[in-house]
């Protein structure tokens, strides 16, 4: 029974050996190879444990205290002890509060504990082995929520040295689809080793996250060189401009720190504007309207306060329209900085040469017609048409976000308005014509801009500060008496930097009788101009008109003066005796206006300091006949008569002029005779003893024998106009000059309204364009504004764009949608 009992026992090992080795059988010769190996690194930890054992347990039995037992022939285990818990510290590191940079991952440091086996004697531990520490490597920086670098703080991103700050470096930062903001510098993100930022790598709507590698070096590379070459592609222009877009808008929303950027960044946007704004219309909107968001300052009262430096745009700048809106509110005169501002800025206004070459003189000139038209200030009416500003941000990390807009209460946008606006552009037009003829000088005279001969170009309120404290100086002089003075002397203190032509001369004498100041010799009215070396005599215009000096009586009284004054220098002496005898002559010239006796005193006064010459006036008189001659002195006998009385010494200054003549000196007396005969005057009045004496005249005769001048006024004036001849023929050939002279390019027509349509349909679309869709309410009311029905104009801006663009300018009833296409069109 029992060997039966082994045998059905050793049956049953063998078949369970016979499935073990079918199951061997089947497993593969690379699973044999993976337990070999588990099998031989099972081994060696083993034998590595079992070496370690002995020289415990023999470092244990040399213990004084061995914890055995008496007796026992095991030793009694003590209990294990924990192993030594893992330390972590974390290692300070400077903290950069400015650059709120991340802390890096922390650094882990390690103790190890001694291993023991069981069962062994416990005898107290040997001192510990020196503790092994190793660190982990820091992990790179601005991993995590991204960072504002702020302006003057430098960022290294994938070893290219960022200036200035103004970017968001790291990876996050969130838009409210989810993604990434595109103007995030992620420095995770793969940079090629080279990239040009003149080549465009990129699509319409960049991101930094998604251009390629090549893009972003390039990228990296203009924002390290200062972010001002104007070659560079427009897309990474408008990378950065994202970031300062985001921060203006959405952080300053919520974080007061981002608002206090706004004026860096509205100094960014106008150095950005300088360089780019004339390579991309586009560029320079969507930046002119973030610059409007970041300058507005909607506390007080604008009309009251300066003007901001501005950019133009394709349409009227938020900050002025709420300035002129407030003014309109409350009634209040626009300011004569606002005005100027509003037209330069005004979309459908194009300054001409003279305005943009000439600025400052342009508008120190438009401020004083501008007061000498509106007085106070233009008032504007209270329009219905409500201001609003809707925001339009150019980044897609705005994607998500309801509309941005600014409401302003009732204040009304005026920029519909179209009277006052062409009043103000009529009032420039106005202003740079009177500047042309400046700024043509300073076209062909860059430097002339500020000396004598480029201020006579300018009205004398123009003139810079020397030459205006002269002319005020001189001014209060004459006001006591005439002042004599050498013409060089005067062009030197006026800052003149050459002899002036007789134009030249002449304008300079319109600019003194701008300022009240009259000069003898008279260039205005054709006498020769004066040498640098000769005298000239400034004296003070009376303030009523002056009447023209072409005048016969006029030109015979100053025939009379100058043929006095050389006889009376004849001799050699020209005293006070005998100036003061013609000073007096002149005021009993009563058929003369005060104003023509005024200019006669100091020309007189002139004359005593520089006679004119027996020999110039010999010449002039000796090409005439005779009959001339007898005519000329029976006019100055008639001249003598002027006051009713000949003196003495008329009779005898008579004489000399005659002489002078080539007449008998005799014939004086039977001239004068010949004039009071006649209409039953009686001769035997005339005595020559009463000569002395003097003799009265007819005062109805007086009056007759004026109607006598114009019998000579044509002799006179052919003979007594100097150079009368020459300077008709000069006059022709200045003219000549002027149309020869290198004339600056004309300024273009100015270019047409908005796809050629007429004022108030171009202003309606050019307020459209300032929203991407508007209520048919609003609309009504810009509509009549401007006098117009919505519907029929909508019609015609439509009709309008079509013909310029294919497209519609609007789409919808209620609202009105406005294309971006055609806005895209029209900002390029």
């Amino acid at each position: 029974m029992s060997r039966k009992k082994k045998t059905g026992a050793g049956l049953s090992a063998l078949i369970v050996v016979g499935v073990l080795v079918a199951l061997f059988a089947a497993i593969s010769k690379e699973v044999w190879l993976v337990l070999a190996f588990l099998a031989a690194g099972w081994f060696i930890v083993k034998m590595f444990n079992g070496s370690k054992g002995p020289v415990a347990q023999r470092e244990e039995s040399r213990s004084p205290a061995s914890g055995v037992r008496s007796g026992s022939s095991f030793p009694a285990p003590t209990p294990r002890e924990p192993p030594a818990p893992r330390v972590i510290t974390l290692e300070p590191q400077a903290s950069n509060a400015a650059m709120k940079t991340p802390v890096a991952a922390p650094t882990l440091v390690t103790s190890t504990p001694i291993a023991f086996d069981e069962p062994v004697l416990v005898v107290p531990a040997a001192p510990a082995p020196t503790r092994v520490e190793f660190k982990l490597p820091s992990g790179p920086k601005f991993l995590g929520p991204a960072t504002w670098i702020p302006h003057g703080s430098a960022v290294e991103v994938a070893g290219v040295l960022i200036q200035g700050g103004l970017v968001y470096v790291g990876t996050v930062l969130k838009t409210p689809s989810g993604a990434n903001d595109p103007c995030l510098i992620d420095p995770t993100k793969s940079v090629a080793s080279h990239g040009d930022y003149m080549d465009r790598h990129m699509g319409y709507w960049p991101s930094y996250s998604e251009i390629p590698s090549v893009a972003r070096r390039a990228y990296l590379n203009w924002l390290a060189g200062g972010r001002s070459d104007p070659n560079a592609d427009i897309g990474y222009v408008f990378l950065f401009f994202y970031g300062l877009e985001r921060r203006a808008v959405i952080d300053a929303n919520a974080d007061a720190s981002a608002m206090s950027d706004w004026p860096v960044i509205a100094d960014e946007l106008r150095r950005l504007l300088a360089v780019y704004g004339d390579k991309s219309g586009s560029f320079r909107s969507y930046a002119g309207e973030l610059l409007n968001w970041v300058s507005l300052n909607k506390d007080g009262k604008l009309y009251e306060k300066p003007v901001p430096n501005l950019i133009k745009t394709f349409e009227l700048p938020l900050y002025l329209k709420l300035a002129l809106g407030q003014a309109a509110l409350d009634g209040a005169p626009v300011p004569t900085a606002l005005a100027l501002a509003w037209v330069r800025f005004d979309p459908n206004y194009y300054p001409r040469t003279p305005a943009t070459r000439c600025v400052d003189q342009f508008n120190a000139m438009f401020e004083i017609e501008y007061r000498k038209r509106f007085g106070n200030g233009i008032a504007l009416p209270k329009n219905r048409t409500k201001l609003k500003f809707v925001y339009r941000p150019a980044s897609s990390g705005f994607h998500g976000f309801n509309e941005i807009k600014l409401v302003f209460g009732d204040t009304p946008d005026v920029s519909v308005l179209t009277k006052p606006i062409k009043e103000l552009r009529a009032l420039a037009d106005l202003v740079t014509d009177q500047l042309d003829a400046f700024s043509r000088f300073v076209g062909r005279n860059p430097e002339g801009r500020d000396t004598l001969e480029g201020m006579l170009f300018l009205p004398n309120y123009l003139w810079p500060g020397l030459a205006r404290e002269t002319l005020d100086r001189y001014r209060e002089e004459v006001r006591c008496a005439p002042v004599s003075l050498g013409y060089q002397e005067l062009l030197t203190a006026l800052g003149a930097k050459s002899v002036l032509n007789k134009e030249r001369t002449q304008a300079l004498a319109r600019a003194f009788a701008a300022a009240g100041i009259g000069i003898e010799p008279d260039v205005l009215g054709n006498s020769r101009p004066p040498k640098p070396e000769e005298r000239v005599v400034l004296f003070e215009l009376l303030a009523i008109e002056e009447l023209s000096r072409a005048t016969p009586a006029y030109q015979s009284a100053l025939l009379t003066l100058q043929l006095a004054s050389s006889v009376a220098s004849a001799d050699g002496d020209f005293g006070e005796s005998e100036l003061e005898h013609l000073k007096s002559q002149v005021k009993t010239w009563v058929h003369l206006s005060p104003s023509h006796q005024h200019r006669l005193a100091a020309h007189l006064q002139l004359l005593a300091a520089a006679p004119m010459s027996l020999t110039s006036l010999k010449k002039r008189l000796e090409t005439l006949d005779v009959s001339a001659k007898e005519s000329i002195a029976s006019f100055m006998a008639i001249l003598a008569q002027a006051d009713g009385t000949v003196s003495p010494q008329e009779v005898k200054t008579l004489e000399k002029v005659y002489k002078i003549l080539g007449l008998d000196p005799k014939k004086v007396f039977s001239d004068l005779h010949a004039v009071t005969a006649g209409e039953g005057v009686d001769k035997t009045s005339v005595s020559v003893g009463g000569l002395k004496e003097g003799f009265k005249l007819d005062a109805a005769r007086i009056a007759s024998l004026q109607q006598d001048t114009a019998k000579v006024s044509a002799l006179l004036a052919g003979i007594f106009t100097e150079d009368s001849a020459e300077q008709a023929v000069g006059l022709s050939r200045s003219v000549e000059l002027e149309s020869d002279l290198e004339v600056e390019p004309s300024d273009e027509a100015a270019p047409a309204l908005l796809f050629g349509l007429d004022e108030a349909h171009a202003s309606l679309a050019r307020l459209l364009l300032t929203r991407p869709h508007w209520t048919r309410e609003e609309l009504q009311d810009v509509a009549a504004d401007l006098d117009l029905m919505l519907d029929g104009a909508i019609e015609c801006i439509n009709e309008a764009a079509f013909d310029k663009h294919d497209i519609p300018f609007t789409e919808g009833d209620d609202p009105i949608e406005v294309s971006n296409e055609i806005r895209e069109k029209i900002e390029a």
